[in-house]
């Protein structure tokens, strides 16, 4: 697994981002059949507390989607919020809480981009390449702008950048707003549309994604950091 590097500068990381985007790939394993999902999310504090941060990591059964595993950490962010850099402000914590999982992930749900993102690496493809694991990004605002897709659950609509296509903007609830949905890494995009909607039966966002945000919530207000 590449180290984890959380570079000093903006110069520095939009070059790490450069480098570590030509290592996603933008297909599934062979046999790829996960049995689970882990959905991650990140909760911050209050303005004058923005730098204290919970993540939380949450495994469900993707058949019926109850959950089987969660794990948080808690901490303070060191890389300051800038524009198409926010991985960098969220993997430590988000790795932290990962690696206190006693069962390895199968599939990342992620709360955020994969490769849409103006350096095909928005959080879901740097964190899926730095564990290894098949990962999906799903954002809840899109990359730019976008024609929405038909009103049924399960309609979706090309997700552009310039002329290239970087997800899918896809309804997971009959005229409902859409979700952003983008290869992260070892997936492709059909793959994990099919999985987003598996997982988002009831509402708007994957259950994983509601769950790992409820969680991080409240492992937030309980900190004793704030």
């Amino acid at each position: 697994m590449p180290e984890l590097i959380v570079p000093e500068n903006v110069e520095d990381a939009v070059q790490l981002q450069e480098q570590l985007a030509s290592q996603v790939e933008r297909f599934p394993p062979s046999g790829f059949a996960p049995t689970t999902a882990t959905g991650l999310d990140v909760a911050y504090g209050s303005p004058d507390e923005a730098s204290v941060v919970a993540a939380a990591a949450v495994t469900v059964d993707l058949a019926t989607g109850a959950e089987i595993e969660s794990a948080t950490a808690t901490g303070r962010t060191e890389f300051p919020y800038i524009s198409g850099l926010f991985a960098f402000r969220e993997l430590p914590i988000l790795l932290a809480a990962l690696t206190r999982l006693t069962t390895a992930p199968e599939l990342l749900i992620v709360d955020g981009n994969g490769i849409a993102h103006p350096r095909r690496l928005g959080l879901a493809s740097h964190l899926g390449v730095l564990t290894g694991t098949p990962a999906i990004g799903v954002a809840k605002t899109p990359i730019g702008p976008y024609e929405p897709p038909a009103a049924e659950r399960g309609a979706s609509a090309p997700l552009l950048d310039g002329d290239e296509e970087v997800g899918a903007v896809l309804r997971t609830q009959t005229g409902v707003k859409p979700v952003f949905v983008s290869i992260g890494h070892r997936m492709d995009l059909p793959t994990a549309c099919r999985y987003v909607l598996d997982l988002s039966r009831t509402y708007r966002l994957p259950q994983t994604t509601r769950l790992a945000d409820q969680l991080s919530r409240r492992v937030l207000r309980e900190s004793p950091s704030r």
